[in-house]
């Protein structure tokens, strides 16, 4: 670029950069959300990172489930380093009153925790929380417990056969985060309390952890990989403090993705908003383009004198996107404090800006260029005679601009924490705005033909519609892609909240009951059905249960390679299993034929059909099961479609009953009741059954729907950046016409023209312009919303008509104001003065 560029670019800045707030806005907008997003993900990741050794418990853990660890495995674990033992059971908490509630109980050594401490309300240390005084062992338990049993510090409960003091109210344990999901409270007790219960014996569902603090200068990474190695096909599940919490990790990366590409949606959103800004600050340039070109300016000269005042003002947008992006983590940490469910260091990070920053400037110069070009390639001639609007040639604009679109999705994929994904989205994003685009075309179109036949204010409306300056033609793409992701996610949230608090309570189970004891059943029946009342098929199902592990596919090793990687986690853990003697009622029975009752030959097994197709495996084909302690070799007869959640055997793996014959295999039922029956019962068990563990259905219900209410609202205003841009684009469209319109209205007010009939021709023009791309986005969000409700999250598909209603009448009301408001601006001017302007 040459220095005369530099000069001119100086001078015309100095004139001011009236016209340029929509684009500084729009771009600011986008940036923000995107750098936002970036930074509170980055600073739970360094939370996690800078917890992660307290978040473990340790610098390596080990865990099995439902055995204890052997002598070599203890062995090993002394070897390496400090060992802190730690075991977990699921039993029936009861309060001297009699209500009752399933735990996590937990037992813990002296030496726990290892790293970090645990923060408690009642007492000084955990060991005087935990010490046995007058007879009785002390307990630190989880606030929701002492509420929902009715229960204070000093006071004496039932936790399965143990009999504890609340000692203390437990208010953050340090490795609470890494154990993840638990279906109950916590208590917390002395490790060796647990043994004489007889709840950690082998074969009963339970897990025992151990942590490791590993000498300074020990390699967690290296030692975790020796340990796996060492004891690899125990079923021994090993982590280091690199890989603390998990699920937790994935969720953070998943979130930031998910808010970062509304805001990615945002800035192509507000790219018209940009490209308009642009168009008309080069229109009110028009004379100094002309005289220019007329002196003999070539156009790289007038391309290079606009384009330094474009690059310099979309980094001003830019910049102030990032240092809106850089305070909002900081303020959002100041208000959550302690309360974040998993720890936050919050701080300005270069790298989530410098991305955001990136974002921000493609974004800028994608939508900036082409407006460039025309005026580049525009004759003097035409300047001076107002005509700013000849096709873009093909050029060095075009092709960066072409560039700078492909460099956004690049960019878009290679950050995503799944490319796949991000692909398809970016697609998705790009196919909704080509029609949204088309569709504006279409409406202008239309409201040509159709002006005609209409007078009055309706006419006039629809002659603007139609005409060059018409909003459907800049704001339709914008205001429909703000709606369809609004649209999208109201949708997704409303199906899904629909299937826990109305598909699910009559589909699901109320109750489900474990550790039934086998050769107890038919007493246990009886007690169900005083509750509730003559037991039937249809609100009453108990079946036998076990774990067991898949150790071959057809009569070899197990090689999760080749298991489809959403299936793996049946083929690496005990899993679930039942017996059943025939085909039950509902059975979902896709291909092969279940055995008859009384069936007794070679072992047969019903599988799951998405977990056989993952593994590879048809009707006919064998699997080695290790169950109770014995390998079985079954023929796959059945496979099934599972509706997990659903009032049924739910199962992936269901063998015939000859396979386990002579085994006392433990039960477990479950059963639809009103909340009466529901408390009467669980009180009676606790009399009767003090070892069965009652799971509230409902209870789990609600506190997923209250989930869904705390993330509904976080995700719908993070969605509504994107309609905040198309509001931009409108309000840019707004000013950018907003010299013409004033020159329409004054004609309008020579001819005749009333303020009302004025009025009304902008109400329906921007009106109509609002309930088309309103129309248009909900579809558009419809249609991205089903897979997700039906194909991810396997839901049941649900419209919530009030949202799509609301989202209707804000876009097509919304539109109208902006409507109203150009008109008054324009009827703000005398006619006389406006039309000897020009």
């Amino acid at each position: 670029m040459s220095a005369l560029s530099f000069r001119l670019a100086a001078r015309e800045l100095r004139s001011g950069v009236r016209g340029f707030g929509i684009f500084l806005a729009c771009l600011a907008l986008g940036v923000a959300a995107i750098a936002a997003a970036s930074s509170t993900a980055e600073a739970f990741r360094r939370g996690l990172a800078s917890q992660a050794r307290e978040i473990l418990g340790g610098d390596l853990s080990a865990s099995v489930e439902n055995r204890q660890f052997s002598p070599q495995e203890r062995a090993a674990f002394a070897r390496l380093g400090q060992a802190s033992y730690t075991a977990r059971v699921r039993v029936m908490a009861e309060a001297p009153s009699g209500d009752r509630r399933l735990v996590d109980l937990r037992g813990a050594d002296a030496a726990y925790p290892l790293a970090g401490t645990v923060e408690l309300d009642g007492a000084g240390t955990l060991a005087e929380a935990l010490a046995t005084r007058d007879g009785l062992p002390g307990a630190a338990v989880e606030p929701a417990l002492l509420d929902r049993l009715g229960l204070k510090v000093g006071d004496r409960f039932e936790a399965g056969p143990l009999t504890l003091v609340v000692r203390a109210a437990m208010i953050r344990q340090p490795d609470s985060v890494a154990r993840g999901f638990v279906l109950g409270p916590r208590v917390l007790v002395r490790r060796e309390l647990l043994d004489p219960t007889g709840l950690l014996a082998p074969g009963l569902p339970s897990s025992q952890s151990v942590r490791i603090a590993l000498p300074a200068g020990t390699d967690p990474v290296a030692a975790g990989k020796a340990l796996k190695k060492q004891f690899g096909d125990s079923g021994l599940y090993v982590r280091d403090r690199s890989d603390a919490a998990p699920g937790a990790r994935k969720l953070i990366d998943q979130l930031e993705y998910f808010l970062g590409f509304i805001g990615l949606a945002s800035l192509v959103a507000g790219g018209l908003g940009v490209a308009g800004a642009v168009s008309a600050y080069l229109a009110t340039r028009e004379p100094s383009i002309a005289v220019l070109k007329a002196l003999g300016a070539e156009g790289d000269l007038i391309r290079n004198t606009y384009l330094i005042q474009i690059g310099l003002l979309a980094s001003l947008g830019v910049l102030i996107g990032l240092v809106i992006g850089a305070v909002v983590p900081l303020i959002l940490g100041q208000i959550a404090g302690s309360a974040l469910p998993v720890p936050a260091l919050f701080a300005v990070y270069p790298l989530p800006l410098i991305k955001a920053g990136a974002f921000g400037l493609l974004a800028a110069a994608a939508f900036s260029l082409i407006p460039l070009a025309r005026a580049r390639a525009t004759p003097p001639s035409a300047l001076f005679r107002r005509a700013l609007g000849v096709r873009a040639p093909f050029g060095l604009e075009t092709i960066g601009a072409g560039v700078s679109g492909l460099g956004l999705a690049a960019l878009a994929v290679a950050t995503a924490p799944t490319p796949i994904a991000a692909g398809i989205m970016i697609v998705g994003v790009a196919v909704a705005f080509v029609l949204l685009w088309a569709l504006g075309l279409a409406a202008a179109w239309l409201a040509g033909k159709v002006r005609g036949l209409a007078s009055g204010p309706i006419r006039i409306g629809l002659a603007n519609l139609a005409g060059p300056r018409s909003a459907a033609r800049t704001a339709t793409p914008a205001i429909g892609l703000g709606v369809a992701l609004l649209a999208c996610v109201v949708l997704i949230q409303s199906a899904l909240l629909a299937q826990v608090r109305e598909v699910a309570p009559k589909s699901a189970p109320a109750m489900v009951f474990t550790e039934i004891p086998g050769d107890e059943v038919t007493a246990f029946d009886a007690e169900v059905a005083k509750a509730t009342g003559p037991l039937d098929a249809d609100r009453y199902l108990r079946i036998p249960f076990a774990t067991g592990r898949i150790i071959a596919l057809k009569g070899k090793p197990i090689d999760l390679k080749a298991i489809k990687a959403s299936e793996r986690w049946a083929f690496d853990n005990d899993i679930s299993l039942s017996v059943l003697d025939s085909e039950p009622k509902d059975s979902g029975r896709v291909e092969g034929r279940w055995w008859p009752a009384g069936y007794a030959g070679p072992p047969q097994v019903a599988m799951e059909i998405d977990l056989a197709q993952g593994a590879g495996l048809k009707v006919g084909d064998t699997v080695t099961l290790s169950v109770l302690g014995r390998d079985l070799e079954a023929r796959v007869a059945v496979l099934r479609k599972v509706e997990f959640g659903g009032f049924g055997p739910n199962f992936s793996i269901v063998l015939d009953p000859k396979s386990l014959e002579g085994a006392v295999l433990r039960n477990i039922a479950i059963a639809k009741m009103d909340r009466p029956a529901e408390a009467r019962l669980t009180r009676a068990l606790g009399r009767t059954f003090p070892t069965v563990n009652v799971i509230s259905v409902r209870e789990q219900l609600e506190a997923a729907a209250g989930l869904f209410d705390r993330l509904a609202l976080a995700i719908r205003g993070a969605a509504a950046v994107a309609g905040l841009a198309g509001l931009l684009v409108l309000a840019g469209a707004i000013a950018a016409g907003a010299r013409a319109r004033a020159r329409e209205a004054a004609t309008l007010k020579v001819l005749g023209g009333t303020r009302a009939q004025i009025l009304s021709a902008y109400v329906i023009e921007y009106g109509a312009v609002g309930l088309i791309a309103g129309a248009a986005g909900v579809l558009l969000g419809l249609a991205a919303a089903w897979p997700v409700v039906v194909l991810v999250f396997k839901a049941q598909w649900s419209i919530d008509w009030a949202g799509v209603m609301i989202l209707l009448g804000g876009a097509a009301g919304l539109s109208a104001v902006g409507g109203l408001l150009a008109a008054a601006q324009a009827l703000s001017r005398r006619p006389a003065p406006v039309l000897r302007a020009d």
